[in-house]
């Protein structure tokens, strides 16, 4: 370290912890001042945060609605207390994002096979997503089934090897090889990467399948599909449209599914059941054709990311950035549940906006600020598919290489003592690093994904930041509870049926302060390690996401 960096001392202490075991903690060269800026997060804070955040005045904090200009004011108003600077566009803490929200109309899809001619198709048996950019479609071409849809030959596994898409749909079974970990298989079968490989390919329509009979429901597009549109009027985010390249994409049904495979010579069992081994099995279904044609309309909206900054103090470091990130919206006003509608949406994200503001408040008490700069960055759209935060990664107020790391909070579910963490994402990259430090220091073990099967590593603002190449992750609550049984997801589980995502997630809601002060606490250090630190985060060599951006 340089002179003027000087530290103090270097904690190494052995933390007793509820669970009866010793754990060392890591070294951190942290200084008094930085100790006694940690203390200042405040669980009464927090709290006062998300009540206002989760107040029923702000009516659910819906994008392009005055209960979310309210959210912006109040942070805003929050951030300008702490001393954080604006870097939103043109000087303003803001970052206009126009969203485009459609409806398809009037969609048609049929089957042609052989010489049978036609084939009815039940309209309830598939559904059709909206086109942002064409607002009306006819196409028609021959079928392809493209497995999974996976294109990994670095992982040993290609659906396309051995198929030709060129000019025609694939029909892909949702899900991912066995032996994929679970971010690793939730990238793989995101919608946005399925269908960023299929256009690769050459494909000009993506279907979506299930090789379950018991799924009976489709998506429920009645509500509109949301895009981001950039100043010219191109499409800039999308979860559900990749380019011109794919004229559509579609979901349908097991009989749908079912009808291809008839005469095919296969059954969905045991294709299904290959596809899992690892063994794919794609094939062209030259005696079927499809026909598909639709109309989309739109309605465009305005809202607004919100950007601080927080200086570095190193003259040429300063000038990258470690990315705090939460999102501000949530669901405003929707179907009643046990007499209520209003979705306050306090644990999600009002606690993880709450968060940043915590860490903000750490850093206008710490005299040297760190080498490299802090951006915090509460993001709109997260609950409409990761929008806002998809806008800012691709299209930053700040250079776009600058940015070496994001940290997410969302939902951080603050409900019991945080003894232990998962750092989704942080196993692909030197992000390991700053969360084993950190959380050692703090006392927190960190533990593998309880809930795998959830794909929550891209499920949230953090996956927005890693496609465009930037190391990320999102630290979530593990298993380790206070009188040892480390149940923890146990009583997630039984609380997430509860309010996750439905009204009832208010500020009378379970909640724990002082978890939530040690959460903004970890995540200040990681964020604060990776400030200080010589070099920049980068990924682990041969990872899947060090070259699929």
């Amino acid at each position: 370290m340089s002179a003027k960096f000087t530290y103090t001392f270097i904690f190494s202490v052995v933390l007793a912890l509820s669970s009866g075991q010793l754990v060392f903690a890591q070294h951190i060269p942290l200084n008094n001042n930085i100790k006694e800026s940690l203390e200042q997060v405040k669980p009464d804070e927090i709290k006062g945060d998300i009540t206002y955040l989760a107040d029923d005045k702000l009516k659910g904090r819906l994008p392009g609605t005055e209960g979310y200009q309210m959210a912006v004011d109040y942070v805003i108003k929050r951030l300008k207390e702490l001393n954080v600077q604006p870097a939103g566009e043109n000087g303003t803490w803001l970052q206009k994002v126009f969203f485009r929200k459609a409806f398809t109309r009037n969609a048609v899809l049929s089957l042609s096979h052989g010489q049978t001619g036609e084939l009815g198709i039940r309209n309830n048996s598939y559904v059709i997503y909206p086109n942002p950019a064409v607002a009306a479609v006819k196409i028609s071409s021959s079928l392809v089934f493209a497995g999974y849809g996976i294109s990994e030959p670095e992982l040993g596994y290609d659906d396309y090897e051995n198929i030709d898409v060129k000019g025609k749909t694939v029909i892909i079974m949702r899900g991912s090889p066995d032996k994929f970990s679970s971010s690793v298989a939730a990238h793989s079968m995101n919608t946005s990467t399925l269908l960023k490989v299929a256009a690769a390919h050459g494909a000009v329509g993506v279907i979506l399948s299930t090789s379950d009979s018991t799924i009976k429901m489709l998506p429920n597009l009645s509500n509109g599909v949301y895009s981001v549109i950039d100043n010219e009027g191109k499409v800039a985010v999308s979860r559900t449209y990749d380019s011109s390249q794919l004229s559509f994409l579609a979901s349908v049904k097991y009989e749908f599914l079912n009808l291809l495979f008839k005469g095919s010579g296969k059954t969905i069992e045991s294709v299904a059941e290959k596809l899992k081994a690892g063994e794919t099995q794609s094939f062209s279904l030259p005696s079927f054709g499809i026909n598909v044609a639709y109309n989309s309309v739109y309605q465009d909206i305005v809202s607004y990311n919100v950007i601080g900054k927080i200086q570095g103090s190193d003259p040429i470091l300063k000038n990258e950035y470690v990315v705090h990130s939460a999102h501000l919206d949530h669901l405003g006003i929707g179907k009643p549940v046990e007499g209520d509608s209003l979705y306050n949406g306090a644990h999600d994200n009002a606690s993880g906006v709450a968060s940043l503001l915590g860490i903000a408040k750490i850093y206008n008490h710490i005299k040297v600020k760190p080498k490299r700069s802090i951006l915090i960055v509460m993001v709109t759209g997260e609950e409409l598919g990761d929008l806002g935060s998809g806008y800012f990664a691709m299209h930053p107020t700040v250079p776009v290489k600058s940015m070496v790391a994001d940290v997410n909070t969302d939902m951080p579910t603050i409900i019991a003592p945080l003894l232990s963490v998962t750092a989704l994402g942080a196993e692909h990259s030197s992000l390991a690093k700053q969360v084993d430090e950190a959380a050692g220091y703090l006392g927190i073990s960190v533990e593998p994904d309880p809930e795998p099967k959830q794909a929550r590593f891209t499920r949230s603002d953090q996956y927005s930041f890693v496609l465009a190449g930037i190391p990320a992750l999102h630290i979530k609550y593990g298993n380790k509870t206070a009188d040892g049984k480390n149940n923890l997801n146990e009583t997630v589980v039984k609380w997430r049926a509860k309010y996750y995502h439905k009204p009832q997630d208010d500020i009378n809601g379970i909640f724990d302060f002082e978890a939530g002060k040690k959460y903004a606490q970890l995540n200040f250090l990681i964020g604060y390690l990776v400030a200080q630190g010589i070099s920049r985060p980068v990924w682990n060599t041969g990872d899947i996401f060090s070259t699929n951006h």
